[in-house]
């Protein structure tokens, strides 16, 4: 067997999506795999363009060969374009293999270990009432663990907005730390006397703190049980996570942004983390991030993948696929799409009672409609812009 082509595929059924299908000699045979990497899908795009001429001919059923051979061609190793091309590729050798065998990819990685696949979902508002409406919202319809925030990141800390300097960038959001420190704990105060202590709460802080003001919000939502605190510092304060560390009983979790095995090790082997948000979307695909999670395994590391909506269906079912395999799994984040995301790539994943269900159709259980998909062109498109109230430009 060989592939014969790679089709890249970019479309917008409401939000941007980069798509590939791996095709082989084989007739009707082929593979579906997602590069979207959130405002910058036209380069990621054409590095799978680029890549393409030397997977032609290969046999896709050499995927572990495939991975390295493609990690390694460019000397230049690593980051998030090329590690979203190649999770694209990846996955859609894995779907490849799923096919040939009539089997879905959970089965070829070793069958499951759960019955499904927790996730969560996200509780918003713009005040601690509404924010206890949504959480509720989704406990009723079954989910076991929200996330809870106030507006959109950056909570009470988002204290005004400046307008676009040009037709088809963002808004710039002005935050401030203080304001953010104290209005978090008062929303967890309120949603714990008002939900109880055994509902499972998150909150994602997005990086938005220095390392001494996280220490002052770790410690400051202790009492009131968090699953887990993401994104409490940025990756490039890794030498403060000690710091963190030693401040509070509180979980912390990170990874979103990382892109292999490196960025998460030394994290794991100090024991800074409780939970990787890693998805195999932005590390290279189901190879690297079944590597990331036997690595975690023994520091007693969870997953906690990033299951955003600018993960798409493929992705979505990359993620499940393995996270009802490892033994060290933790909780899946949740989102769910559109009529036309769904007509783009039908088969998407189905939860049940706040449970996520892998497909048990061969492969990733994802198809992908060109036609639909062409239906829905491209939309240029940016992430949010942030700045302090002196005008810093700060971090998203």
């Amino acid at each position: 067997m060989k592939i014969t082509d790679v089709k890249v595929i970019v479309t917008c059924p409401g939000r941007n999506y980069v798509l590939v299908k791996v095709l082989t000699d084989v007739p009707g045979l082929y593979g579906v795999g997602e590069g979207t990497l959130n405002g910058s899908e036209p380069i990621v795009a054409e590095a799978l363009r680029h890549l393409t001429p030397l997977l032609i001919g290969r046999d896709p059923q050499r995927i572990e060969d495939t991975w390295q051979v493609l990690y390694r061609q460019g000397y230049w190793r690593g980051g998030p374009i090329f590690m979203a091309a190649l999770a694209a590729i990846d996955m859609a050798l894995w779907d490849i293999k799923g096919k040939q065998a009539g089997l879905p990819v959970y089965q070829l990685l070793g069958g499951r270990a759960r019955d499904g696949v927790l996730v969560y979902r996200h509780g918003i508002g713009r005040d601690p009432i509404e924010v206890e409406d949504s959480v509720r919202s989704f406990l009723e319809q079954g989910y076991k663990v929200v996330r809870a925030q106030i507006g959109d990141y950056g909570g009470a800390g988002v204290i005004g907005q400046l307008p676009p300097l040009s037709p088809g960038t963002p808004p710039t959001k002005v935050f401030e730390p203080a304001p953010y420190l104290l209005g978090t704990p008062k929303l967890f105060a309120h949603l714990r006397e008002t939900l109880g202590m055994e509902v499972e709460l998150l909150h994602d802080a997005h990086e938005q703190l220095d390392p001494i003001a996280a220490v002052r919000l770790a410690k400051d939502l202790e009492p009131f049980r968090l699953f887990f605190l993401e994104d409490p510092l940025m990756p490039e304060h890794r030498e403060s996570w000690p710091l963190l560390r030693q401040a509070s009983a509180t979980p912390l979790a990170i990874g979103e942004i990382f892109t292999g095995r490196w960025d998460c090790l030394p994290l794991f082997q100090n024991r800074w983390i409780d939970f990787i948000r890693i998805k195999p979307l932005h590390v290279g695909g189901i190879t690297e991030a079944r590597k990331i999670m036997t690595l975690a395994e023994p520091y007693n590391v969870r997953s906690a993948f990033h299951g955003a909506a600018d993960v798409g269906p493929i992705a979505q079912s990359a993620s499940v696929s393995l996270q009802c395999v490892i033994p060290n799994f933790g909780v899946q984040e949740w989102t769910l799409y559109s009529e036309a995301t769904h007509e783009v790539m039908p088969g998407a994943l189905k939860v049940v009672d706040g449970y996520a269900l892998p497909n048990e159709a061969p492969g990733l259980g994802i198809d992908i409609d060109e036609a639909a998909a062409a239906k829905y062109p491209y939309q240029r498109a940016y992430m949010p812009q942030v700045r302090r109230a002196d005008g810093t430009a700060h971090v998203y």
